[in-house]
């Protein structure tokens, strides 16, 4: 009878043991989870401050406009429009991202007067002086990377997934990206960004986080410190506005001249 029970308490036990997860297996789930929270916002628009801190702590500041719409089946298209200070103004970036080619991205220099496409090779370029990157600031689609699970941590007294994942494409700047996400809602609290040679390049962290219709969640602050250079960029965002009725028309590069 014992040996019976024994055998039941072993054949049970096996599929769990076939059936763990990997740790790239858990990384990509967690990935595609966050992703999944993330689906059906439609389209939304935003107002934002950019400021620039070198290394001596000296600060300039950026006025944005920045919209955004979810395209079914692919990345998003965004159109982020600058309105101040006069050296800028009426620069605008046009996006469109790509769950597994290239992104496209155009760049309108009003003191050129021509619109200016992105080449993916530059892709690891500083966007408009910033430490944001220009892929840093597309849409971060689940396929641009692969993933693994490093382990669970408390950080800033929230429970997080620490995962590791390593861009896809060759001309990334970035070797691997270690990303915080929080338990509850699966929302990035931190990135460090490894450069080609993996040292720790830069950091990203997010704060303010505030939910909208219910579902979506979005950060008021992004601080980004680059420990290589001792530069910063802060993203401070306000008057989130969803499902605004964002097309297609409104995400075009013939018109980036006449974005107002």
């Amino acid at each position: 009878m014992k040996r019976f029970i024994l055998f039941w308490v072993v054949l049970l036990l096996l599929p769990v043991a076939s059936f763990s997860e990997t740790p790239e297996e858990k990384g990509l789930a967690i990935a595609m989870e966050a992703d999944l929270r993330d689906n059906g916002f439609g389209d939304f628009t935003s107002q934002l401050k950019m400021v620039l801190r070198n290394r001596q702590g000296e600060s300039s500041t950026r006025v944005i406009r920045n919209q955004t719409l979810e395209v079914e089946g692919d990345g998003d298209k965004s159109l982020i429009i600058f309105d101040n200070p006069r050296d800028v103004k009426g620069t605008a970036f046009l996006s469109f991202t790509h769950k597994v080619k290239n992104d496209d991205q155009w760049l309108f220099l009003p003191a050129l007067k021509r619109v200016k496409r992105i080449s993916s090779s530059n892709k690891s370029g500083s966007f408009m002086g910033s430490e944001f990157a220009y892929e840093d600031i597309t849409s971060q689609e689940v396929e641009k990377y692969t993933y693994r699970w490093l382990r669970d941590e408390a950080y800033e007294g929230q429970s997080t997934f620490v995962i590791e994942r390593d861009p896809v494409d060759p001309k990334s700047g970035y070797t691997r990206q270690v990303v915080w996400i929080d338990q509850a809602e699966y929302r990035p609290l931190k990135i460090e960004y490894y450069d080609r040679k993996n040292d720790r390049l830069k950091t990203l962290i997010y704060h303010g986080y505030q939910q909208y219709l219910g579902k979506f969640w979005r950060a008021d602050r992004m601080e980004m410190v680059n420990h290589q250079t001792g530069k910063g960029t802060v993203l401070n965002w306000k008057d989130y506005k969803f499902k605004t009725g964002l097309t297609d028309r409104n995400f075009n590069k013939n018109s980036l001249k006449r974005v107002r």
